[in-house]
């Protein structure tokens, strides 16, 4: 009997516990059977790409200044490795060509999302994979340049572990008008000059546990560089801003449309007079 008195309280103490624990995480799975990105073998590497003139260069091997949190990261021969946390981006952007170059491990440990993980997030919430996906398996919306959870590239074209890569992001950024969707996302990537998004939609943020949806944000947010517990080197990253310019466009296009339909219209006739 004794023993039947202590041990209610502390089964009690121990039913408490498990239901004030959080719920193991789930992730999110789209249901679409995509069919599996074929290799495609990429031209050589020649080197690091040079800036055009109006790019805005974040890494030159130099430093990590243009980022917040870059002082965790380890600087050696002119190569940032990832260590430490995400290091996010002092100035910010909507409309942008992104010019990364990475590299995985050369050394390769684990497999699948467990080997050479890193990501790049536009706007802090839309992610192109960053993997070495050189004959390591994964699902297919989270391999190397895949819209994470959205959409697997076109093809696979990874270089071997060690070699340097090349990504090209061309980001069209939604719009957003009185806290409601306007326009979706954009994004196309080559990845070592292989084209592997094509003008693919931005369902919403891209996240392991839940669906895409969109939240309203500002117009210009800052590029994120993850940290997934792999040293992945980066070595060269600039961007191109194009939201004025695409803006500009936009209202030319905008204005032009209105001229056409109120010439489609016509002038507009006085009623008649009376007598």
């Amino acid at each position: 009997m004794r023993t039947r008195i202590v041990a209610q309280p502390v089964l009690m103490l121990l039913v408490l516990a498990l239901a004030a624990a959080p719920a193991a995480a789930q992730e999110y799975k789209s249901g679409i059977v995509w069919p599996e990105p074929p290799v495609v073998t990429p031209p050589p590497y020649t080197g690091p790409v040079a800036p055009p003139e109006d790019a805005i260069v974040l890494f030159d091997g130099t430093n990590l200044d243009a980022f917040h949190g870059g002082d965790a990261w380890k600087l050696e021969d002119g190569v940032a490795i990832v260590s430490g946390r995400d290091i996010v981006s002092r100035q910010s952007f909507g409309d942008c060509h992104l010019h990364v170059e990475w590299a995985a491990p050369a050394e390769v440990k684990g497999n699948g999302q467990g080997r050479g993980n890193s990501g790049v997030f536009l706007m802090d919430r839309y992610e192109i994979q960053i993997l070495d996906s050189y004959q390591n398996p994964t699902y297919y919306d989270g391999q190397c340049g895949a819209l994470y959870k959205q959409r697997p590239p076109l093809v696979n074209a990874c270089r071997k572990p060690g070699e340097w890569q090349t990504f090209d992001i061309f980001f069209r950024a939604p719009r957003f008008k009185d806290g409601k969707l306007v326009t979706p996302g954009y994004v196309t990537v080559l990845h070592n000059g292989v084209l592997i998004q094509n003008n693919t939609r931005i369902e919403g943020v891209t996240s392991w546990t839940d669906p895409p949806t969109y939240h309203p944000h500002p117009a210009r947010q800052p590029l994120r560089f993850q940290n997934h517990g792999d040293p992945v080197r980066f070595r060269s990253i600039w961007i191109r801003d194009l939201m004025d310019r695409e803006d500009a466009n936009d209202a030319a296009v905008a204005k032009r449309q209105a001229e056409l339909e109120a010439a489609a219209e016509g002038p507009v006739e006085a009623p008649p007079v009376k007598d």
